[in-house]
């Protein structure tokens, strides 16, 4: 029954999908070490985050482009969260669509086994890299494919024939987490040409390797519209990174467990700090519930000095501060309400 309403959910997307013209560079990978899945694009058309990338914990990611069929991405990801392999998924998906040699797809799996497409009648310079050292199956169509490990990256309408080699070199060569490493991947596609239109948008999606709730994702960055998509995307992937660990932080203290409440909140204070692009406000609110914590930690004497700072910021959060109390999330004590406002 189960296989009926995957085949059904499939056909019945495949006639209803739409192409769309997202010519575009774009990696896809797994770090083995953690087991965190991601995909990475840029791309001069707009929004390319709404339709080329796709990720779920534990499941895996698709990046569907060149004549997008965005349909690839749910049916993909439905299609392993059932348990085929990113090569079966893929090549089930292919079989069905009548227009596949015009797409330019790639899937992993949450066991990073790759499988990548390039048809033959996408606009050049198109290709693919994809791993032969995973159990992955690729098909080059009319682009060209190469060795890797745990990760696919793959161009079409490309300045030249450099773009894609040079991902997978960047990627493989690069240092830091995966969301480093797929960035340094796209910083080299466009040093080495990159769209040859120019650039326009990009995005950015990491999931963990555990099965979850489709939307917990680490990071979930886009740029819909910039003249410098990428210096953007890491401005975001910044402030992603400062807020994870002010989540972090939030946990912690949900937990009781002030210490790693306390590093996190610092974390993430250092982080905003050392972006230039990030704007004040950004550090004044992670300072202000940094300070919110110490209070609830009966810490209010290490919490006033960072009330000061916030304040001078940004005197907005002087007003929001009596507020609190009436929702729980500081105490309902005038006098340590008017210290606090005081600073």
């Amino acid at each position: 029954m189960k296989s009926l309403l995957v085949c059904i959910l499939l056909v019945t997307a495949m006639l209803q999908a739409q192409t769309r013209p997202v010519h575009t560079f774009s990696i896809i990978a797994r770090d083995p070490q953690t087991g965190a899945i991601g995909v990475a694009v840029q791309s001069h058309w707009f929004s390319v985050g709404s339709i080329v990338p796709w990720a779920e914990p534990g499941v895996g990611a698709v990046a569907t482009q060149s004549f997008a069929d965005a349909s690839y991405g749910p049916l993909g990801l439905a299609l392993m969260r059932a348990g085929k392999s990113a090569p079966e998924a893929l090549k089930g998906l292919l079989a069905s669509d009548p227009g596949a040699e015009v797409r330019q797809v790639a899937m992993i799996d949450a066991q990073g086994r790759v499988a990548v497409w390039t048809g033959s009648k996408g606009i050049q310079a198109a290709g693919h890299v994809t791993s032969s050292a995973s159990s992955g199956w690729s098909s080059a169509g009319g682009g060209h494919g190469s060795v890797g490990e745990n990760f696919a990256a793959q161009a079409n309408l490309m300045a030249n024939d450099k773009v894609w080699p040079a991902m997978a070199n960047a990627f493989q060569q690069s240092q830091g987490d995966l969301v480093d490493r797929m960035l340094a991947a796209l910083d080299a596609a466009q040093s080495a040409g990159g769209d040859i239109r120019g650039k326009q948008s990009a995005a950015l999606i990491v999931v963990g390797g555990t099965r979850g709730t489709p939307w917990d994702r680490t990071f979930d960055v886009r740029v819909d519209d910039s003249p410098d998509p990428l210096r953007e995307l890491r401005r975001l992937v910044s402030l992603q990174r400062a807020c994870n660990h002010m989540k972090a932080g939030d946990d912690a203290v949900e937990h009781h467990d002030p210490a790693t409440a306390l590093s996190e909140y610092a974390a993430a204070e250092q982080i905003a700090s050392n972006t230039p692009e990030l704007p004040q406000s950004r550090l004044a609110e992670m300072m202000f519930w940094h300070a919110v914590a110490l209070v609830n930690m009966k810490r209010a004497d290490e919490a006033l000095p960072l009330f000061h700072k916030v304040f001078a910021l940004d005197p907005h959060w002087r007003t929001l501060a009596p507020r609190l109390p009436h929702s729980g999330l500081l105490p309902d004590d005038p006098k340590l309400i008017a210290r606090i406002t005081a600073q």
